[in-house]
């Protein structure tokens, strides 16, 4: 009864310890030794999107000239409709700050 006990115990112990490493095979990210602590891996990924529709995103992107920054890592430029705000309308909108909005933008970019 011991002996059985014994390997039952042991069986259920090494499921119990294979469980998570199943788990985190299927995710992106991976934890590692080193300073990073995870590496990412896009090829674990599922996608939702058909190859037509990729390569539909693909020539578009070409299209609108936003596939030439991407290709580099670079963040793609906002295309404004319109103009920008004036200088005025920047400091009365500062100005007119409620004291929550303005506790939420120094939290925001200055840290508490």
């Amino acid at each position: 009864m011991s002996k059985f006990r014994t390997t039952a115990t042991l069986s259920l112990l090494a499921a119990m310890l294979s469980v998570p490493a199943v788990v985190q095979a299927n995710s992106l990210w991976h934890p590692a030794p080193g300073e990073q602590g995870f590496t990412f891996h896009p090829d674990h990924s599922t996608s939702t999107k058909t190859r037509a529709e990729v390569l539909r995103e693909l020539e578009q992107a070409k299209a609108d000239g936003s596939y030439f920054y991407l290709q580099r890592g670079l963040p793609v430029p906002s295309r404004v409709s319109g103009p920008g705000k004036t200088r005025e309308e920047v400091i009365k909108e500062l100005t007119n700050m409620t004291p929550q909005e303005r506790m939420y933008m120094n939290d925001l970019y200055r840290g508490s």
